[in-house]
């Protein structure tokens, strides 16, 4: 698997680890729940491991869902789709360009992706701004009213940080 893939998929997980005021919206003849989105910037660095170096990824992004269903944006500077990630009970799919991977669900893909398992419930947990505990990461919240979040994963390594800065 590319660097790319990694990278994105590293920036999914970091991302829904640490985004912080959701705004829901709804669809004139949308009669469920309220769906979450978040706009933004984020950047992700993940320090180096045996296997892979140190990974840096910065870009704007769209994200609307909750951990069943869902999908992922990832923008260009110029504001182009970079990749896109999007998920069902039934299926994950991950795009980047012309080239789309097919995986039984989010949780497989991330693993795949980033070799490590993520608790992709709390992650939306914490996006609500619930201040959810979590063995091996901390998040920083002081500035949740203003659309910043810093979170820091100390375990399992890699170790990571995650900076995003929501719009408002």
């Amino acid at each position: 698997m590319n660097k790319r893939f990694a990278s994105l998929l590293l920036s999914l997980l970091l991302l829904l680890s640490v985004i912080g005021c959701a705004v829901p919206s709804r669809t004139p003849s949308d009669q469920t729940a309220p769906t979450a989105i978040w706009n933004g910037r984020m950047s992700v660095r993940v320090e180096a491991t045996a296997v892979q170096g140190p990974q840096a990824f910065s870009s704007t992004f769209e994200l609307q869902g909750g951990p069943a269903q869902g999908h992922l944006h990832f923008y260009t500077p110029l504001g182009s789709t970079a990749a896109a990630i999007v998920w069902s009970p039934k299926q994950a799919q991950l795009q980047a360009g012309t080239d789309i991977q097919y995986f039984n669900n989010i949780t497989e893909l991330i693993e795949r992706v980033l070799g490590t398992q993520v608790p992709v419930a709390a992650l939306f947990a914490w996006l609500a701004g619930d201040h959810l505990s979590l063995d091996g990461w901390q998040v920083d919240q002081s500035q949740f009213d203003h659309g910043k979040i810093t979170a820091r994963r100390s375990s399992p390594l890699p170790g990571a940080e995650i900076r995003v800065v929501l719009e408002p």
